[in-house]
């Protein structure tokens, strides 16, 4: 099997690895393969997007498989393509992922690092349930949206919510990551699309929230939002700015919490 999911045959010929791997350990209790994130929103760029998948069990992952598994991703990750270090993604089981707020741990995989087990927290795996759902593509295995029941708006908002409280908010007291431009980048077009999210509960790409948020929201973030959302990553965008966005975004946020008890 070959896939041409994506217009990158690079990047398809990492997947088709990834796949034939992950069969290869799992035999039938692998019930699918997809790809979520940027590649199925539509908001990749090759400059600095990952790929994000998930693979589908029919349960749990033992700690033998967990070691084949990992034992497979380092020796993809040592391939002579950069996408090999970009892969990003879960080993999930089918009954997990049907309708569990947070799973129970399972095994994660974050770029350019090794296979662990991680249990995510509530929000970001709300979020992700509902990309992979709406807008996954399927590799393998059935359409996302037989595995995955529907995730309502109010649940992203709230998840939106969580994450801000959970992540976000600490940083305005003391953000070491917000030292580095790229990273300043990544929170502005973040918090772009977690303002769409609680405007409207849905979930879309970072450049078309931080082009929403540029023709809707106040006058004084546009240039900040410019900034993050240019191709080109000469300029980053303004530390103190970043932060009072990121306190705007928790405002907002809270506010609409409370509006709606």
């Amino acid at each position: 099997m070959t896939f041409e999911a994506t217009p990158y045959p690079e990047i398809n010929a990492v997947l088709h690895e990834l796949h034939a791997g992950a069969r290869a350990i799992l035999g039938r209790q692998l019930v699918g393969f997809y790809l979520e994130g940027s590649l199925a929103l539509g908001g990749f760029a090759p400059d600095r997007s990952d790929i994000d998948f998930v693979m589908v069990t029919d349960g749990e992952c033992s700690v033998e498989t967990f070691n084949e598994l990992k034992t497979m991703h380092e020796r993809i990750a040592n391939g002579a393509s950069k996408w090999a270090r970009e892969l990003e993604g879960s080993y999930i089981s089918r009954r997990a992922l049907r309708h569990d707020r947070q799973p129970a741990a399972h095994p994660n995989l974050e770029r350019y690092s090794s296979l662990v087990m991680v249990r995510p927290e509530t929000g970001y795996w709300i979020i992700h349930r509902h990309i992979l759902r709406e807008h996954g593509i399927a590799l393998a295995g059935p359409p996302p949206r037989t595995l995955i029941d529907p995730v309502e708006p109010d649940d992203l908002r709230a998840a939106v919510l969580g994450i801000l409280r959970e992540w976000w908010r600490p940083m305005l007291v003391d953000g070491p990551l917000l030292r580095h431009g790229g990273y300043r980048r990544y929170a502005v077009l973040t918090m772009s699309r977690m303002l769409y999210t609680m405007r409207h509960g849905a979930i879309t790409t970072k450049p078309i929230a931080a082009t929403w948020a540029e023709e809707t929201l106040d006058q004084r973030w546009v240039s900040l939002v410019r900034v993050a959302l240019a191709p080109s990553t000469d300029a980053a965008p303004d530390l103190d700015a970043t932060v009072a966005y990121i306190g705007y975004t928790c405002e907002c946020a809270e506010r609409s919490a409370s509006s709606e008890k």
